[in-house]
């Protein structure tokens, strides 16, 4: 655990954009991925009152508790998740969600999040529930490939499958590691790892953080006030997808991309988006932070209008199917 305890300060990603395009900064704000508290500071630090800060990881707070304590009442800690945000809190003057994974849980090997250390098969968050041991021991091949397909866009998800199957039981991620390495050719310099997309699937999966993110936009449009700021920063295609269809269709700019389609129904919009192009990472904060490479912020302000829920297949969320492989 001692790794864990680097009391170093955290730089979350795309935190000097965010600052500058949610400035100025006050009342109430609910940080969704508290992580290290680096956004909870930063907000604190540019004039919040209060952050509320959630985390569906306990050991967050475990590891934030003496610095937290500093702030007294202005931090307000939940363990919790994304989709039932508007439960912690109302009537909000912000809410901020990080999509990517915490450093704190890539770096610890017992998490069972990384490929670069060798751990127990795990990924969850939340320390509870199905974890990616039991997915790739239980799982039928057609569903492990479907995972590995829809969740990390893996087009050689089928041989990745059967490659698991066949070496079952698997415990530890240097084991899976090994395995996907077998079944892919082997990386070229300054590509990602082989075994990169596939553990972005279970993770996605054990996690269910699609399903979260749609539940999670939803629960943050309930709980802002009109004025109020959303803020989501995403870390692949796939997030920002689902993101930028949700302020689509929120603020009345979901155009029929199709002209044979039925015509989409006009909504009263419930955000009002003023920069249109997701905002990424500047040469500073590449040379500073390697992770910022594919990272994209976008920012809604509520209006007055009623909240809706929005079918998150609308958003091009990957639906796994119920039966069977892809």
């Amino acid at each position: 655990m001692s790794a864990a305890a680097d009391t170093a300060p955290h730089i979350p990603v795309l935190i000097r954009p965010l600052i500058a395009a949610v400035s100025p900064v006050s009342g109430v704000w609910l940080d969704g991925t508290f992580g290290n508290g680096g956004y909870t500071r930063e907000l604190l630090q540019a004039g919040a009152d209060k952050v509320i800060g959630v985390d569906r990881d306990p050991l967050a707070f475990e590891l934030a508790a003496d610095w937290v304590a500093g702030f007294g009442d202005r931090i307000e800690l939940v363990e919790g998740v994304f989709s039932k945000l508007d439960e912690y809190a109302s009537n909000l003057d912000g809410v901020v969600l990080d999509l990517g994974v915490s450093s704190m849980q890539l770096d610890l090997a017992e998490r069972g999040f990384s490929f670069m250390r060798d751990g127990p098969l795990d990924m969850r968050m939340s320390q509870s529930g199905i974890s990616a041991e039991d997915l790739c021991n239980d799982a039928d091949e057609a569903e492990l490939a479907d995972i590995i397909y829809l969740y990390g866009e893996e087009r050689a998800s089928r041989r990745i499958a059967k490659a698991i199957v066949a070496a079952r039981p698997l415990s530890t991620t240097g084991e899976l590691a090994k395995i996907v390495e077998s079944c892919l050719p082997r990386a070229k310099p300054n590509q990602s790892h082989p075994a990169t997309r596939t553990f972005q699937a279970l993770r996605i999966a054990v996690n269910n953080e699609y399903g979260e993110l749609a539940m999670g936009l939803m629960a943050a449009e309930r709980a802002l006030k009109p004025g109020g700021q959303l803020a989501v920063v995403t870390f692949h295609s796939v997030e920002d997808r689902m993101v930028k269809r949700f302020l689509q269709a929120r603020s009345g700019n979901n155009a029929n991309a199709n002209r044979f389609a039925p015509e989409t129904e006009q909504v009263t919009p419930a955000f009002r988006i003023e920069k249109r192009k997701a905002i990424g990472p500047d040469e500073q904060e590449l040379a500073e932070n390697p992770r910022s490479r594919s990272a994209k912020l976008r920012v809604a302000i509520r209006t007055d209008a009623p909240a809706q829920d929005i079918d998150p297949a609308d958003l091009g969320m990957p639906m796994k199917k119920t039966r069977g492989g892809r």
